[in-house]
């Protein structure tokens, strides 16, 4: 009688002083791993231009067509960006077929995992909201 108890005693403090294997969410975000694939972001660079060339191979490759609404236009050296992006995250996959078949890696997956929210159209990003707001891209060996 005595015995199972002690034994339940000692399981107890056992775990007291471990470390505990939950976080205190949303005090404690969690990091992801390096292949953890977020939604579809537009990479910029370094000057701050964005990589996009409007080529439209990202909407065409979307399998739930996340990626709409893309109008290319042709700046004074004929070359092409977009004026116009749309990414609706509330469709997105984070399949990642973007980010593998842009030619020039203009469209990249971050990180962010907490895409909860009240409002849908919050999820809606237009092409100012789906830029990234520094020039970063993620490990090389990534996809």
């Amino acid at each position: 009688m005595i015995l199972p108890l002690i034994k339940g005693l000692a399981t107890t403090l056992r775990y007291c002083f471990s470390k505990p294997i939950t976080l205190q969410y949303p005090e404690e975000k969690r990091t992801p791993y390096p292949r953890f694939r977020g939604h579809p972001e537009l990479v910029i660079n370094e000057d701050g231009t964005r990589r996009c060339v409007a080529c439209t191979l990202c909407m065409v490759v979307c399998p739930s067509n996340a990626i709409k609404g893309i109008v290319p236009a042709e700046g004074p050296n004929h070359e092409k960006y977009p004026v116009q992006f749309i990414i609706d995250l509330t469709r997105c996959i984070f399949c990642g077929f973007c980010q593998e078949a842009c030619p020039k890696a203009a469209i990249k997956l971050n990180n962010l995992y907490e895409l909860a929210q009240y409002n849908k159209e919050v999820l809606i990003l237009d092409i100012e909201r789906a830029t990234q707001k520094k020039p970063e891209m993620r490990a090389p060996d990534w996809l």
